[in-house]
């Protein structure tokens, strides 16, 4: 147990090396990577997201690719398509840049939903089928995905369907002050992003993931988790509540999150910390409750008050 949580506090300290003063958001993607889950970063330019992703990916020695999603983008520039060889005569599969280990979508909500629909069996079910055909993608597999909140006009809003499909939705926010100063004196002369190495190997990522389903969750913590989520289904103030999915989502991040914490079994204090970033992009407000001026922040930490630890 111990070596597990000395190779992930080994990890966080690495992608902090790139990443200044935003531990909660570095354990938070680092749990996506863990339970084999996707990350939707939301948050204002320059903050950061493109280097959280490829500190991770550098720190992992796994493989990065990274699509600038632009409403012109095709599926196809997404998974890759049949491509005819007039060598041999047949068309062979070439593949896209969804193969490999950490994929970062750029401004995912820039592209037409026809392409953003083609991650979504990549993100599910970690394969691409073309024309009867699947491919495997490689593992371990996430999908980082980034969109700027203040920009709306030339944007495609996400479908639920694909939504759901991420396991968090975070944030990165603003540095301190202090932070801020430690981060252009470290960028004087070349980026930290240029200097760090790999700590940890695909090999061990993937016992971590294994280790992570061993993890201890009681029937308690459960039911907690279940009536957590049924309550967003019951709620006046909420049009469209949260899927199973969420619960399984639930499930994930509480394990990873207590593994991350030195843990081998949950505690509801997990689920309560991580409820907000897996439900939080799941639920739609009754439009009446928006223009109340309630945010499904709000909401959930209602939920969360009054929803008992059975």
């Amino acid at each position: 147990m111990e070596n597990y949580v000395e190779k992930l506090n080994i990890l966080i300290k690495n992608v902090e090396k790139v990443i200044v003063g935003k531990t909660e958001t570095v354990k938070l993607v680092i749990v996506g990577l863990l339970t084999n889950g996707h990350i939707l970063i939301d948050d204002v330019p320059g903050v950061g997201k493109t280097m959280l992703s490829l500190a991770l990916a550098k720190s992992i020695d796994g493989g990065f690719k990274r699509i600038q999603f632009t409403p012109d983008l095709l599926p196809s520039d997404v998974t890759g398509g049949f491509i005819y060889n007039p060598k041999t005569g047949d068309f062979e599969f070439r593949k896209g840049p969804v193969f490999t280990n950490i994929l970062l979508t750029d401004e995912i909500n820039r592209t037409t939903p026809r392409t953003q629909s083609s991650l979504l069996e990549c993100m599910q079910e970690h394969k691409v089928t073309l024309d009867g055909q699947s491919f495997p993608l490689d593992k371990p597999f996430m999908v980082i995905a980034t969109q700027n909140p203040i920009e709306f006009q030339g944007t495609f809003p996400l479908p639920e369907a694909q939504i759901d499909r991420f396991l968090m939705k975070i944030g990165v926010g603003y540095p301190s002050i202090k932070e801020e100063i430690k981060i252009i004196n470290e960028q004087k002369t070349t980026h930290p992003i240029e200097t760090i190495s790999a700590v940890l190997n695909l090999e061990e990522v993937k016992e971590l993931q294994e280790k992570i389903k061993k993890i201890e969750i009681s029937e308690k913590i459960l039911n907690y988790i279940v009536s957590l989520v049924s309550a967003t289904r019951k709620t006046e103030t909420i049009k469209l509540g949260a899927s199973p999915r969420a619960s399984i989502a639930l499930m994930q991040t509480g394990r990873a999150w207590a593994l991350l914490e030195g843990r081998d079994y949950v505690i509801p204090d997990d689920i309560y910390h991580l409820a907000f970033w897996v439900l939080g992009h799941r639920i739609i407000l009754d439009p009446k409750a928006s223009m109340a001026g309630l945010t499904p922040r709000s909401i959930i930490s209602n939920l969360l008050n009054k929803v008992p630890i059975i």
